[in-house]
């Protein structure tokens, strides 16, 4: 078996709950993955839109999730860029709107927008706090072990 992203929220391919978008209570979705690459150290997830008219456009950057963690709970502190829990250390960086921590799909009226949720198994942990995706993307460089996908569409 491969490594692989769910949720209960959504199944690949499927709509995201509104519950998750800016129009409902703009929470992060729970998360499990299983099939975990030999030699993980950590993980870390991306969420983006690459259907935003501006360019992809960045939902939510975690890392430094310890090995021993399988899945997220929905709603994630998304205030907090060094999380309490669900394990104390955890790190959010910076998304597009400049904030730390989870916003939710909020595309502009008309066709669906696709979000892709990204995990990474890494080698390593990064360490460095509220970092935005390009530099989070830089920092792990030849430390992925394996990644995998979940993506969900959202239209207003």
């Amino acid at each position: 078996m491969s490594f692989q992203l769910k949720s209960s929220a959504f199944t690949s391919g499927e709509w995201i709950p509104r519950k998750y978008s800016c129009e409902g209570d703009d929470i992060s979705p729970d998360l499990n993955w299983e099939n975990i690459p030999e030699g993980t150290q950590s993980f870390a997830i991306i969420c983006d839109d690459p259907d935003a008219p501006v360019g992809v456009w960045d939902h939510w950057l975690i890392y430094d999730i310890p090995v021993n963690v399988k899945n997220l709970a929905e709603n994630i502190n998304k205030k907090m860029a060094v999380l309490e829990e669900p394990v104390k250390g955890i790190l959010q960086g910076i998304n597009s709107w400049n904030r730390i921590g989870y916003g939710g799909p909020c595309p502009p009226p008309g066709a669906p927008h696709r979000y892709f949720f990204k995990i990474y198994a890494l080698d390593t942990f990064i360490k460095k706090e509220r970092l935005n995706k390009s530099q989070f993307l830089k920092e792990m460089e030849n430390h992925v072990l394996g990644e995998a996908e979940l993506m969900g569409k959202y239209k207003r």
